[in-house]
């Protein structure tokens, strides 16, 4: 093919505000340096030409007018999905050959599947001059995984690779999606972010994540409102002693504390006060594994050892039951820290964690000619 444009968008780290963006609450993510990429060309036949670096075998060609939820599987069927879901918002597409490439740790929480869906957005907006900005584009991704993938997901990974910032994390308000790029200084402070894929990811993952969906839906029936970003963080107390379930009761402490928390670490930036964020991330770990229950034994050694290596928290990252942990922590003690976790799972007779650093990055946009 001729290739018209190269495009990128990154997978993503949440900073703090996990399980909070389908119950319309707060986050707080930022863009890895590591993206899903598309080489792309237009064409007129209303075909959409598939192929990635990353699976062997034959390009996958599909019509795009034939395309319905569950009629393609597999990887193809997020760009498939970002496509129908452009056209289902009646934007007629001329069709494209796509050639993906991802260096976006698969399986490990930072939302691989997103950033595949936003690149692929992006380069069919652009293709086919619709001009679109990020918050559509976040949607309409967000649309394709949930409608025709099948993933319940709520808009924070999406919006994160649409429109973070270089140096910045995203003070983000799912509910009307009005946002605020805070500024993240870590180097400034000699504080680093560490990134340890725990590489494992649960096979029950998904099922339980849109559990945990129903259940927050059904505690804001409960209570009577329509998300539980309703309930304000004074009232919690009493909200609580109204719901019998003590499950029920749990999820609900989790999502109000937890945007509680995201509106804590937003003050702390803002005051140029980053290191006293750390206790927040490794209080919102204790809320994710006792309250939300979707932890397991290598994020809980992650956040452990970091802590006692001297880090200043941590926390998982992403939709739980395996996938990555992140460890904030001095500059001087990046080493220390990595060496003890990475014994700490040979102890345990875990594989053995992928760890490296990251900074706050761009989010998606057009990278070449």
């Amino acid at each position: 093919m001729t290739v018209e444009g190269t495009w990128a968008a990154p997978g993503r780290v949440n900073l703090i505000g996990e399980h909070t963006d389908y119950n319309e609450g707060f986050v707080m993510p930022f863009a890895l340096p590591h993206t899903a990429r598309v080489k792309a060309a237009s064409r007129q036949d209303r075909l959409l030409r598939l192929s990635s670096a990353q699976f062997d075998g034959e390009p996958v060609e599909l019509s795009l007018d034939d395309l319905t939820p569950g009629s393609v599987s597999g990887w193809a069927a997020y760009p498939a999905g970002v496509a129908w879901a452009l056209e289902r918002a009646g934007h007629r597409l001329a069709g494209a050959d796509l050639s993906l490439d991802s260096d976006v740790p698969t399986g490990a929480g930072l939302s691989s599947s997103a950033a595949l869906e936003v690149v692929t957005a992006l380069a069919l907006s652009d293709l086919n001059g619709l001009g679109l900005p990020p918050e559509s584009l976040a949607r309409l991704s967000q649309q394709a995984e949930n409608d025709f993938v099948g993933m319940p997901c709520g808009i924070l990974d999406q919006m994160a690779s649409a429109s973070c910032e270089a140096g910045h994390v995203l003070f983000l308000d799912t509910r009307d999606l009005s946002r605020r790029q805070v500024p993240f200084d870590m180097a400034a402070e000699g504080l680093r972010l560490l990134v340890v894929d725990t590489r494992v990811k649960h096979s029950h993952a998904d099922g339980e994540y849109a559990t945990r969906r129903a259940e927050c839906e059904t505690g804001a029936a409960t209570l009577g409102v329509p998300f539980l970003r309703d309930i304000p963080f004074a009232e919690l107390s009493s909200a609580l002693s109204r719901l019998p379930d003590p499950t029920i009761r749990r999820r609900v402490r989790h999502v109000v504390t937890e945007d509680h928390r995201v509106e804590r670490v937003v003050d702390l930036l803002d005051a140029g006060r980053a290191r006293e964020i750390g206790p927040i991330l490794t209080e919102g770990h204790a809320s994710l594994r006792d309250d939300f229950e979707i932890s397991c034994p290598e994020l809980d050694l992650v956040v452990s050892t970091a802590v006692e290596a001297g880090a200043l928290g941590a926390r998982m990252t992403g939709g739980g039951f395996g996938g990555s942990a992140i460890v904030l922590v001095d500059e001087d003690l990046v080493e220390s820290t990595t060496k003890a976790i990475t014994t700490a799972f040979a102890t345990a007779g875990y594989r053995t964690p992928r760890t490296f650093e990251v900074v706050p990055s761009p989010g998606a946009r057009r990278s070449g000619a």
